[in-house]
């Protein structure tokens, strides 16, 4: 993969990018979140691996930024910051992934080797359907607009990639594992409120101001989308 690094620390970041280049990537390191947002909107990357702590614009500003022009690569925080809200903070950035720091080189490796291969997988499922509808919601992965009766909704990164899920299995029980597994590339400790946090703000949208409700909770047990 060809992978974007913004990584300050003098010798962080030259360790990160080696090992990913050992592996076979192509790795861009940027010390500078002004240089690296340039880059990224100038050319196309398969990986954003960002550090929230960069002086300046950071790797969050960066990635609103990107987010907000509609570049939906794949991305990575590196960050000292572990508490709850500075990664719920990050995923609501459009963040796919977290690594607090310190961390292995391996579990560096394995969290872009996922991230590569789902960048993969969701090419291939674009292909096959790229509009996703259920009832009066509909969903284009493509211009990544979503519409319920007609009204356009206004949905981040991350609430895509949740709705995606959700709608590509209805009527069925959908836990909070499998979310944490299949939206985030991860699983946290039990205490983690990310999952019902992105719930609660997906439902706000597509079914607070209609009338039918599609998501639907299951006490101690999940969710369901649909019927």
């Amino acid at each position: 993969m060809r992978i974007l690094l913004l990584e300050d620390d003098k010798q962080l970041g030259p360790w990160i990018a080696n090992g990913l280049r050992e592996e076979g990537h192509v790795v861009d390191q940027f010390v500078d979140g002004k240089d690296a947002l340039m880059a990224a909107m100038g050319q196309a990357f398969d990986l954003l691996i960002l550090d929230r702590m960069v002086p300046g614009l950071d790797g969050l500003a960066v990635l609103k930024s990107l987010r907000a022009s509609k570049n939906s690569t794949p991305a990575l925080f590196l960050t000292a910051l572990g508490e709850v809200d500075a990664r719920v903070e990050g995923f609501e950035a459009g963040g796919d992934d977290y690594l607090t720091k310190p961390f292995a080189f391996a579990e560096l490796s394995a969290r872009v080797g996922a991230l590569g291969r789902r960048r993969e997988g969701g090419e291939v499922t674009e292909a096959v359907q790229t509009t996703l509808r259920y009832g009066d919601l509909t969903l284009d992965l493509l211009s990544r607009r979503c519409e319920r009766q007609g009204q356009s909704i206004d949905l981040m990164a991350k609430e895509i990639k949740l709705l995606e899920y959700l709608m590509r299995r209805p009527g069925r029980l959908v836990t909070r594992t499998m979310l944490l597994e299949q939206v985030w590339d991860m699983s946290f400790d039990p205490t983690t409120s990310v999952v019902e946090t992105h719930i609660s703000r997906l439902r706000a949208k597509i079914d607070k101001p209609f009338d039918t409700p599609l998501l639907k909770t299951r006490r101690g047990e999940g969710y369901v989308f649909g019927a």
